[in-house]
């Protein structure tokens, strides 16, 4: 919802109510000395003009006194941290004591800069408007849909067990009152083999000292991380691939901004489908294939041919409810893969950098199990599980495939006969496409569109590995007849993970207008969560980028 009573305070010398305001909101924070200096530097540098120096770097050695000349970012988190820590505790903040505030300060997801807004005078009628029409973003395009009764949803569960409160309910009852005192161990046996010959299917436990069971449908139930599956005889007859899957949907199949097919869910074993509220999902070119899931601990058994091939899992927390966007450490799974751990505890909103963020980890090197399945085993830890996707390609050994994204809706085949995917893993900024194309390429028809402002490419990798990455520019705007002079015009900054790799950029100094140009960084390292973050910042106007690689190292 974008709220047109709040006006942007620009650049200027930190005034009294702002200084209010952010003595306010330190004092707020007085258990936690060190985010109350890290907020001043932010604000004092943001309106000292110095956005420039609101990078990793200087934040840990400003504020947080890293050694200049041994901090690594990629080693070292501890802005990023922080930071998210900070965003935390200000939209806290601002829902509690400081909700009536005139001015309110924020740090939007992916920077390092504040954000202070004003309240407009006309504020009473700006909301009077807000509500008479539900306003949408999405890729940088507004939209103002109809009125509607209701226009904030109320908050609900994202997803909800087959059973009902009562009936989980009486399912813990059965699965507590079957179990037997130590005297009865072998009269229980009896009876269970006897209970057996029914309609009802009884699964059988060790329990301490004693033995009980429950009913096979209920979502408390443990799986064995690799289950009992006849071995096949008969190997060729495995998925066809590439395999793509979406969660818990059982609808026709669905097509991708690739053209890609994805198929309705199958070769599943318990958990339940369930269907995302909708709202807008950041991240990913084709929200389509996350608004479907399924949920709880689950097994897919998914028949293979002999080959080596790549995983692809993805995931999305969500909610449209604003105040259960911040949802760190409730939610936390365990995935093995042919009966080891891939995956430890994992959390989705910690991976991803928030909800409503699709996610996506690779695996490559991937083979079937002896019987020629592959075994995906998710087990709860806290919470519940939630998985969107999966995707099975045919891999290369001990190689990751490439991954080519251009900043265009649908995808492009160039002269090599190399594919590039439309514009995806973004968080912020806008696409543009231009109505000229460059001549001074060998692929000219290809290089019109750019996505530029403040963004950044969170691009998911084998974290083992090695990569190397080529950035694609193109100068479409400043030095055309419509913006004269170029040079000097756009300066950015792009960092790989904390580390930076362009800075004072100048597209037009070093190649003109309308002309292509490359840089390529060698032996790059993805972080932990195995993935390479590309953050483009501006210095002078906007950032822009027009096509991207991520090539694997290894051999």
């Amino acid at each position: 919802m974008i709220d047109s009573s709040m006006q942007s305070i620009p650049h200027q010398v930190l005034g009294e109510s702002e200084r209010l305001e952010l003595e306010a909101v330190a004092a707020s924070l007085e258990r936690t000395p060190k985010l109350a200096c890290l907020l001043r530097y932010l604000v004092e540098r943001y309106f000292a003009g110095e956005t420039d120096r609101l990078t990793e770097y200087e934040i840990a050695t400003d504020v947080f006194r890293r050694r200049k000349t041994s901090f690594i970012a990629s080693e070292d988190s501890i802005a990023r941290v922080q930071t998210h820590r900070l965003r935390k505790k200000l939209k806290e903040y601002y829902e509690g004591e400081g909700r009536e505030h005139s001015i309110k300060i924020s740090i939007p997801l992916g920077t390092y800069v504040p954000v202070l807004t004003r309240q407009a005078a006309d504020a009473n009628s700006a909301n009077q408007e807000a509500e008479s029409s539900a306003v949408r973003q999405q890729d940088g395009i507004v939209t103002v849909a109809a009125p509607t009764e209701q226009a904030v949803p109320p908050e609900e569960p994202l997803w909800e067990s087959p059973l009902s409160e009562d009936a989980r309910t009486q399912s813990h009852r059965l699965e507590s009152s079957f179990r037997l005192p130590r005297v009865w161990r072998f009269s229980g046996i009896a009876l269970l083999l006897i209970l057996s010959l029914s309609a009802f299917t009884i699964v059988f436990r060790t329990h301490g000292k004693g033995l009980f069971f429950i009913l096979p449908n209920s979502p408390k139930e443990n799986i064995d991380p690799q289950p009992n599956t006849v071995a096949r005889t008969d190997r060729s007859n495995g998925a066809e691939i590439p395999l793509r899957l979406i969660a818990g949907y059982d609808g026709p199949p669905e097509k991708d901004s690739s053209g890609n097919v994805w198929q309705a869910d199958q070769y599943y074993r318990n958990g339940w489908g369930t269907k995302q509220p909708s709202f807008f999902i950041a991240g990913t070119g084709d929200p389509a294939i996350f608004h479907y899931g399924r949920a709880g601990d689950c097994d897919y058994n998914i028949p293979l041919n002999s080959g080596i091939y790549e995983l692809h899992l993805y995931f999305m927390q969500g909610s449209r409810a604003p105040k259960s966007e911040d949802a760190e450490n409730q939610t936390a799974f365990n995935l093995a893969i042919n009966g080891q751990l891939a995956l430890t505890e994992f959390d989705i909103v910690s991976d991803a950098m928030g909800r409503n963020i699709a996610d996506e980890r690779v695996f490559r090197d991937v083979t079937p199990a002896a019987d020629g399945m592959l075994h995906l085993h998710i087990s709860t830890v806290v919470g519940t599980p939630f998985l969107s996707a999966i995707e099975i390609l045919k891999g290369v050994p001990h190689q990751q495939l490439p991954i080519r994204v251009i900043t265009q809706p649908t995808s492009f085949t160039d002269r090599s006969g190399r594919v590039w995917h439309p514009d995806t893993y973004f968080i912020g900024g806008r696409r543009l496409s231009h109505s000229m194309s460059s001549t001074n390429s060998p692929d000219a028809d290809w290089m019109f569109s750019e996505r530029f402002g403040h963004f950044l490419y969170a691009f998911p990798v084998d974290p083992r590995d090695r990569y190397t990455v080529v950035l694609h520019f193109v100068e479409l705007f400043f030095g055309s007849e419509e913006s004269p002079g170029g040079a000097g015009r756009r300066l950015f900054r792009v960092m790989c993970n904390g580390n930076t790799l362009l800075d004072d950029f100048d597209i037009y100094k070093e190649a003109g207008f309308d002309k292509p140009i490359e840089k390529t960084y060698y032996h790059l390292k993805p972080n932990a969560q195995g993935k390479l973050t590309l953050t483009f910042e501006p210095i002078l106007n906007y950032a822009t980028v027009s096509a991207i690689e991520v090539i694997d190292e290894s051999k």
